[in-house]
């Protein structure tokens, strides 16, 4: 089979030779530039690497390594617009396009939130008056179908667009925390409708990302968190009356733009909110966070999911791939492969990005093991 193969019928719950596989597809299964710097040196590149995403420092995995790893799907990610309030300050700090500001830690591995500019109290008028991004901004999508054309053409990988989104945690960037988490208590009319402003500029911004490569694409990624370690970060009512239906408004309208399955990312311990997802549109979840409450009986998410939706991760990066041995990696990707690849439905990657930690031992062994792993009959 092909790569393309491989996945497509992964995706539509068919048996493959193999398990699929993903490193570097998304802004969610990517790597960290230290760990792809060693992994560089382990193959013997000598490019420069190139950072697709300032705030959490991740490296785009050069076609050379997804070659030598046996890797199935590339990535397609949005352009820089031509006009933004992305820069970096004079004290070191970095402000996005959003007008949210991030500092680097001398001794730390992402940018990480220093100032968010809608925090306080904040009135409709401020909010009309803020300078927002331009979702129609022509450098987001320049060249981008000529690339996808090309990768559709001459490689045999499934193309995985990562379309814009994350209005959540936009909007958590964006007031902060403290203040998001009030509102959802106090002013929920206002928080509800500065989701939807968040939501709703996002969505312009994927419309022009979907009519520029929607029509290459295998996979259309988007990802939020509206999880923790523990469950749920906001209560079953909250839910259901303010996140649901913005969420379904996005997943139907990315189906509405391209023929793509639909992927959605979100961190944590899912497992109560799965059937919500399912409900509002997305073919894929991601990252399987193995290590959150009711998340590591995979078998289980198989079991009760698993004819609705496909897994694509669920390599334990808490513990397993950071501080495990190589065999201890393949033991977890043979666990993951023998509960989640049961008539398809399962695409290999680690949960979430690969990290600082991870050696290139257990990466080597992640994509070993997974190239030789049987599935399960």
């Amino acid at each position: 089979m092909t790569s393309r193969e491989r996945v497509l019928a992964a995706l539509n719950r068919q048996r493959t030779d193999r398990v699929p596989m993903d490193l570097g597809s998304t802004r969610v299964t990517g790597i960290t530039v230290q760990a792809y710097e060693r992994l560089k040196r382990h193959f013997g590149l000598k490019k420069e690497t190139v950072v697709v995403d300032r705030m959490q420092q991740l490296a785009w995995v050069d076609e050379e390594i997804l070659e030598a790893l046996g890797i199935d799907t590339i990535g397609l990610l949005p352009k820089p617009p031509d006009r933004s309030q992305d820069a970096l300050l004079p004290d070191g700090r970095w402000r996005d396009e959003w007008g949210v500001v991030r500092r680097l830690q001398p001794d730390g591995y992402y940018y990480e939130l220093d100032e968010s500019p809608l925090a306080g109290e904040i009135t409709e008028k401020e909010l009309d008056e803020y300078p927002w991004p331009d979702p129609d901004d022509p450098g987001r999508v320049r060249g981008l179908a000529e690339e996808a054309k090309r990768l559709r053409e001459e490689t045999d990988y499934a193309l995985v667009g990562h379309a814009p989104g994350g209005w959540i945690h936009l909007s958590q960037y964006l007031r902060g925390f403290e203040d998001w988490f009030a509102d959802l208590a106090l002013r929920p009319r206002f928080a509800r409708e500065f989701l939807e402003r968040v939501c709703d500029l996002t969505l312009r911004m994927a419309k022009h990302f979907l009519e520029a490569v929607g029509l290459y694409l295998d996979v259309v990624a988007t990802g939020d968190d509206i999880a923790i370690q523990r469950g749920p970060m906001v209560s079953p009512q909250t839910y259901r009356e303010i996140f649901w239906p913005l969420q379904k408004k996005q997943f139907q309208f990315l189906h509405e733009h391209t023929q793509a399955k639909v992927f959605y990312h979100c961190c944590g311990s899912v497992y109560r909110l799965l059937p919500h997802f399912i409900a509002a549109g997305i073919d894929i979840i991601n990252p399987v966070q193995v290590s959150a409450a009711e998340m590591d009986d995979t078998a289980r998410l198989k079991r009760e999911f698993g004819d609705r939706v496909c897994f694509w991760g669920a390599i334990d990066t808490h513990r397993v791939l950071p501080f495990g041995t190589p065999e201890e990696v393949r033991a977890e990707v043979q666990r993951r492969i023998n509960d989640l690849a049961v008539d398809g439905g399962y695409v290999l990657n680690a949960v979430h990005n690969l990290q600082p930690e991870v050696p290139v031992e257990n990466i080597l062994a992640l994509y070993e093991a997974g190239r030789e792993t049987p599935l399960p009959v």
